[in-house]
């Protein structure tokens, strides 16, 4: 027995580390959290009559146009917003780490040695005098049992904030994926319009050829020139228009990527580029209820956001308990270094501490008010959010019904319009008709051709949109 004595103070320490482990935590004063009813109808809107997509198809399935996938990937490993995102995470992840610490108690070891002279002046016995120390120990330094839960609810705190700052993560790459995707759409529609202006010019040029030449054998009057020379004028507008538009599509889609796209991967140069689907088509099943709307990465970070404000009334609430804290020490201490670890040279201290609180200025009820406030705070900011959420999906749906309706006829007024125009032609030629119809059928057409471009982007950007404001698929697969 004699032989375990110079290690009882050790043994003492480790059993007071792991006494104070058991102690910490007993008391959580944090509200249960239970999550706000839901303020949204329980179901989603109807879809209408399209067959349901599945609402987990990963974004690579999504988009189905090879080179808008490409895009997406380039953006995804350039884009700096996206960088910094996840830096963010990292930052969260390290702020969580430094927080959970506080849970264990912090361990140090430690030698250190000393050696004096005091002069005969000063001694007692008239001679000077040499005096040495030398130790070495094992310590816990102002560990804080935490009784009431104060340390473990800053923990949880930092945690649901790290949770928070991963969803904003997604939320990030989500809203890049979907930027990416509109601006390649932007850039496919505005080429598209560009071709046809170009075109419009050029059949508008070879028109004007001919009237000129039959306004000099005087088959065509001034006016009939002048009208001619005016379409030639709005097609070389329009062109010069598109042109620079097509320019600030591109430059738009660099910054979202992070680096010049290079040229396999831009919208092909086809006369109807943005006409085949370049995303799938995701219509959610009837009666799909309202709570998918959970899985969108701003909800989700919302809810955690509140679950943090939840863990701060704890963190407040303990502050009006006592803190106790503990300090502590045991090792050797000798006044030779051969001696340091001999029988008899064991050294210990305990010192526990107690902090009650008795007046702090009312700080102490404020910092729990501030608490429970931001709690409100986040409840609402959490209803609004899903909210918002709701409303997008429906908006999107709505609009989804009405596409294909809109577009059929838009069809069929293209159809419609490239009729007129012909016929409009044959009566002019003929000289049954002024070149004003001609112009006027020519105008409509133009028209009608820049409107079928715009509902086509229009359809894609509603799938797009679905697909983001459902929250669901935004998986790498």
């Amino acid at each position: 027995m004699k032989r375990a004595l110079p290690f009882l103070p050790f043994r003492s320490l480790a059993l007071t580390a792991i006494a104070s482990a058991v102690l910490a935590g007993c008391v959580n004063l944090a509200p249960d959290f239970a999550a706000p009813a839901s303020p949204v109808p329980p179901a989603l809107p109807a879809a209408g009559v399209e067959a349901p997509t599945p609402l987990d198809v990963g974004w690579r399935s999504f988009f189905v146009e090879p080179r808008l996938r490409g895009t997406i990937e380039l953006a995804l490993a350039n884009n700096r917003d996206l960088r910094v995102a996840a830096l963010n995470i990292e930052r969260a992840r390290a702020q969580y780490g430094i927080a959970r610490a506080g849970l264990f108690p912090t361990v140090e070891a430690g030698a250190g040695g000393s050696r004096s002279r005091t002069p005969g002046s000063l001694s007692t016995s008239g001679e000077p005098r040499i005096s040495s120390q030398y130790s070495a120990d094992l310590g816990l330094t102002s560990y804080e049992i935490d009784l009431f839960g104060r340390v473990r609810n800053l923990s949880e705190a930092a945690l649901q904030s790290y949770f928070q700052t991963e969803a904003t993560q997604r939320g990030t790459q989500i809203s890049l994926v979907a930027s990416v995707a509109t601006a390649w759409l932007q850039l496919a529609a505005d080429e598209q319009r560009l071709q046809l202006a170009r075109n419009t010019l050029e059949s508008q040029r070879k028109s004007f050829d001919l009237v000129q030449r039959s306004h000099r054998l005087g088959a065509q009057s001034g006016l009939a020139l002048a009208q001619s020379q005016s379409t030639v004028d709005a097609a070389r507008a329009d062109v010069a228009a598109f042109d620079s538009q097509v320019e600030q599509d591109r430059n738009a889609l660099a910054l979202l990527v992070g680096a010049v796209p290079p040229a396999e991967l831009l919208p092909a140069a086809a006369p109807d580029a943005t006409s085949a689907a370049v995303t799938q088509l995701l219509v959610p099943p009837a009666d799909l209820p309202s709570s998918v709307l959970q899985q969108r990465p701003d909800v989700l970070a919302a809810e955690h956001a509140l679950r943090a404000s939840n863990a701060d009334i704890g963190a407040a609430r303990a502050a009006f308990f006592p803190r106790i804290a503990l300090t502590a020490s045991a090792g050797t201490a000798s006044s030779t270094l051969s001696g340091l670890f001999t029988g008899g040279s064991k050294a210990w201290s305990f010192a526990p501490s107690i902090s009650i609180p008795i007046f702090d200025g009312g700080a102490n009820r404020v910092s729990l008010g501030v608490a429970e406030a931001q709690q409100k705070i986040q409840v609402a900011t959490y209803e609004k959010t899903v909210q918002t959420a709701f409303r997008e999906v429906a908006d999107a749906l709505a609009e989804r019904r009405t596409l294909a309706e809109r577009l059929d006829a838009q069809r069929s007024l293209l159809g419609a319009t490239s009729r007129s125009f012909e016929l409009s032609q044959s009566l002019f030629r003929s000289g049954a008709s002024s070149y004003l119809d001609v112009l006027d059928a020519q105008r409509a057409y133009y028209a009608a051709q820049q409107t079928l471009i715009g509902l086509q982007l229009t359809e894609q950007a509603n799938r797009l949109t679905i697909y983001k404001a459902l929250g669901g698929g935004w998986k790498e697969g």
